[in-house]
């Protein structure tokens, strides 16, 4: 069984944790937090992210729910939330045991710790550093 992690900040950070997720199969992404991006921008920012290329699969939304299949096929439905107080995302609700906290502003333990009160086991600070998946 893989890790479930959650992502906190969806720009160019984010968005490459979780197609490295989605590629290699290793981590599934359960959930992703921006309080400044909508689940319908999320698709278009995905599907064409100007940095990493074009999406070899699929992305859509339902709700409050991204929609990500893969090349392999195999579907990955991710809880979007909007919030910008780390305390108040429900990632234990959401299934996270983990959560990579990617939007540059949470950037000491104390802070990125705030991510424990809304029910991740485990905050893991992502910052300009390259994220190796398979150490989960």
């Amino acid at each position: 069984m893989s890790a479930k992690v959650g992502i906190n900040g969806f720009g160019r950070i984010g968005r490459l944790v979780l197609r490295a997720a989605v590629e290699k199969g290793t981590v599934s992404v359960v959930a992703v937090n921006d309080p400044f991006i909508s689940v319908d921008y999320m698709v278009y920012l995905f599907q064409y992210d100007s940095t990493h290329g074009r999406f070899k699969g699929t992305v859509s939304f339902e709700d409050n729910v991204l929609i990500v299949k893969g090349q392999n096929g195999q579907e990955h439905r991710i809880k979007v939330f909007n919030s910008k107080d780390p305390a108040e995302i429900a990632w234990g609700e959401a299934g996270a045991d983990y959560v990579v906290e990617s939007t540059g502003v949470f950037t000491t333990i104390d802070k990125a710790s705030a991510h424990l009160k809304g029910g991740a086991k485990k905050a893991n600070e992502c910052i300009g550093r390259i994220v190796n998946l398979q150490c989960l």
